[in-house]
């Protein structure tokens, strides 16, 4: 006698529903890789222009630093503040209380005026527009915050694609995805103006604080061009020494491929030059602590 498969009542996996099982997890892949893909380049490109503000304050281009892809996703990581952690999470909280609102079971009266709101908010998307417009108008008044201007209007145009903006005349497929795309767009240049605040930011405020940097000890066979003391110490360790010429007084903006771009310890960002040192047979280059605050 022959025995039944399984258990009485019991399915039996078909090779249709195999196929589907494995089609779904491809879908699934493909989705997550692209995704992966798209916040990748999105990083790396935001990094670039952060990157590009730092040391653009420098008088350094990014064509000299030769950072890579990885390197320069990682330079986006910057971007990631206190504050623009809380606006994500914020968003998200926003957004998930929108899709569970019955769920939160809310007094009646705020559910309505927080209804009421939202309606009044999305037919006037037009006046939020117009004030993006506005503050465009007073882009050289606002700095450093005019990525603000782009970021309104980008709002106010996805306002104007809701349900309450539309109300019984909704717009066609074309129309709402021209205007999606161009709140896209605009929600792009927000990215890159932010980054760019922020990288020039940054390098500002580490400029103020120069001898904290690393500090920089060069020992060179032949004498170097430096400014004269007090900025930099040049000391001759007379001969018996290879490396007979000592400096001081420098400290580290970046060191890349045997490159040490270095300032003095009084450097002034808006007209001192940096210099440039090449390490090889006849420079010896050491690093020290820079001088920390006691607090």
């Amino acid at each position: 006698m022959t025995e039944p498969l399984g258990k009485p009542g019991a399915r039996m996996a078909t090779p249709e529903g195999a196929n589907r099982g494995l089609a779904d997890a491809g879908t699934l892949g493909k989705a997550v890789v692209a995704q992966a893909s798209f916040i990748a380049a999105l990083m790396f490109y935001l990094g670039a222009i952060y990157t590009s503000a730092y040391y653009a304050y420098y008088h350094v281009s990014l064509s000299l630093l030769g950072f890579g892809f990885a390197q320069m996703v990682l330079q986006s990581l910057h971007l990631l503040r206190f504050e623009v952690l809380v606006v994500v999470v914020v968003v998200l909280l926003a957004l998930e209380a929108s899709r569970h609102a019955e769920r939160l079971r809310l007094p009646r009266s705020l559910r309505r005026a927080l209804r009421a709101a939202w309606k009044l908010l999305a037919q006037w998307h037009l006046a939020v527009v117009a004030s993006g417009l506005a503050l465009l108008v007073m882009w050289p008044h606002i700095q450093p915050y005019a990525w603000t201007a782009p970021l309104t209007i980008a709002l106010g145009l996805l306002l104007g694609q809701s349900r309450p903006a539309q109300g019984h005349h909704p717009r066609s497929i074309g129309s709402r995805s021209l205007m999606i795309l161009a709140a896209a767009a605009f929600l792009f240049w927000t990215l890159t103006q932010a980054a760019w605040q922020l990288g020039d930011h940054d390098a500002r405020t580490r400029a103020r604080e120069v001898v904290s940097w690393t500090g920089v000890v060069i020992h060179s066979t032949q004498r170097l061009t430096f400014p004269p003391p007090p900025s930099v110490a040049e000391e001759d360790l007379k001969t018996g020494w290879r490396h007979r010429y000592r400096y001081t007084g420098l400290r580290l903006l970046l060191e890349r491929n045997g490159r040490y771009l270095v300032v003095p310890t009084d450097w002034d960002a808006g007209k001192d030059p940096i210099y440039v040192v090449l390490e090889d047979a006849n420079t010896w280059i050491g690093l020290t602590p820079g001088e920390q605050d006691p607090a």
